[in-house]
């Protein structure tokens, strides 16, 4: 092993140190009731990065949640990376179902397990511990790196690309390496070259002016919540497909590529209904048609429903309102815009007489992403997975959103590849969140090999 290798497995108890300083901030940024957090953890960053050796470090005010931007140029001829990553973390809800406290990481099976571990603090940190080791054993590093990391990853991003269109020439690189992201399986090394766009929306349907006592006024007064659920109960079939006109207007077909790797990938369906305890339904035949459903179809799903008393015991109550919370992924050809349009058509069209509905759209929201097959970096990427984890990467496509690939491109005019060591297991979003530290270790070898490979000319 290199130098740096070896630094850097010496020095690992004190980068898992560091990850459960960093996983103690609770930087929830869709919560303003975390708004603390998220400043706290901008400045924890700050300055780990400074500590790395980064001689440039700020934090970049948006309209929102700020950014934390570094660099270190050791030659203006050098290749230059930029490093993407995201310091927010989501809402640790629903508490009662934590093993140990979301904040307060904790280590089990060789697993460390906290808000924000996998998704994204640990792929983040893994490389800045690289950074550092390059300039502690060798001097220097063996190409020009710049840092970009967002604070509103988990809130939708709005204020990214404002944030690449102001720093644009900042920002310059030949190349962004995202430690955003996750392998898909922990038994089967794979590179994302493709993942859903998304656009989230709040459906509000109104009733009555005030609550009204469902005795006093049961059977007479329209119910906002009854109202709801019929609209939302009339936008899939009974496969659970999207039946609303105009919803997949505009829809590409997919790239053949992704489909031959979903043959390729013998997935298993009843080992995954399993994993996430539920049984497998009806439409879901086999593994391909989970897959092609995951990869390649646009989705719409509940995330929340409210309305009326949610408190413990009781309420006889016809509430005033109801309301919905919704997101869908997109896939190539759809645009946020669009999606919204015919969501929004859709629910006016059924709305029963006596009540009114708003459709918002939270976000600006963002197109489906595909990276440059024969782009020779991701090449060296899946070299170096390959070296480490004994078998060649499956190129695969990812049916959650990552919005910064076409962001990148189309700001910086630069290809984005994701080299995370999250994997998709590690109930990141949900409680018990963890992250293997075999993959923190893994994760650190591999950017140290991928970042001198960078730096050569490819052949």
């Amino acid at each position: 092993m290199s130098a740096v290798e070896d630094y850097l497995l010496a020095h690992i108890e004190e980068g898992i140190e560091d990850l459960k300083a960093f996983c103690r901030i609770p930087s929830v940024s869709t919560d303003p009731a975390f708004h603390g957090g998220i400043r706290e953890a901008a400045a924890f960053l700050a300055d780990r990065l400074r500590r790395a050796g980064f001689p440039t470090v700020e934090v970049l005010e948006t309209a929102g949640h700020p950014a934390v931007f570094a660099e270190l140029i050791r030659d203006p001829a050098a290749p230059t990376v930029l490093v993407y990553g995201h310091y927010d973390v989501q809402p640790p809800d629903p508490l009662d179902k934590w093993l140990t406290p979301a904040f307060e990481p904790t280590i089990r099976d060789d697993r460390i397990y906290g808000r924000g571990v996998s998704d994204d603090k640990g792929p983040l940190l893994i490389p800045v511990l690289v950074a550092e080791a390059y300039l502690k054993t060798e001097g220097r590093l063996p190409l020009n790196i710049k840092f970009l990391v967002e604070g509103e990853e988990e809130s939708g991003s709005p204020n990214f690309e404002p944030l690449l269109a102001t720093h644009r020439d900042r920002l310059a690189c030949d190349l962004v390496l995202s430690a955003d992201g996750a392998m898909w399986r922990p038994d089967l090394p794979s590179v994302t070259v493709a993942s859903r766009g998304q656009v989230a929306l709040e459906v509000t349907v109104t009733g009555p002016s005030k609550d009204l006592h469902s005795g006093r006024h049961g059977g007479s007064a329209q119910n906002p919540i009854r109202a709801l659920v019929q609209m939302l109960g009339a936008m899939h079939d009974a496969e659970g497909r999207v039946i609303v006109a105009g919803f997949k207007d505009g829809a590409k077909p997919p790239d053949p590529r992704i489909i031959a790797a979903i043959e390729a990938a013998q997935f298993d369906a009843e080992t995954y209904y399993r994993s996430i305890g539920s049984p497998k339904p009806d439409p879901i035949t086999d593994g391909r048609e989970l897959l092609t459903r995951q990869w390649l179809e646009p989705t719409l799903e509940f995330n929340g429903i409210s309305g009326g008393y949610q408190g413990a015991g009781g309420k006889t109550v016809i509430p005033s309102t109801a309301s919905a919370k919704i997101s869908c992924r997109l896939v190539a050809g759809q645009t946020p815009a669009e999606v919204t349009a015919a969501i929004a058509s859709h629910l006016e069209a059924r709305l029963p007489k006596g009540f009114a509905v708003s459709v918002m759209q939270r976000g600006p929201g963002s197109q489906a992403f595909f990276i440059d097959p024969d782009l020779p970096a991701l090449a060296q990427a899946e070299a170096v997975l390959g070296e480490l984890l004994g078998q060649k990467p499956l190129r695969v496509a990812m049916g959650a959103t990552i919005p910064i690939g076409a962001a990148f491109r189309k700001h910086l005019e630069v290809e984005a590849i994701f080299f995370s060591f999250s994997t998709a297991d590690e109930d990141y979003h949900a409680p018990n969140e963890f992250f293997r530290l075999s993959s923190f270790r893994t994760g650190l070898v591999a950017w140290a090999r991928l970042l001198d490979r960078l730096a050569k000319p490819a052949h």
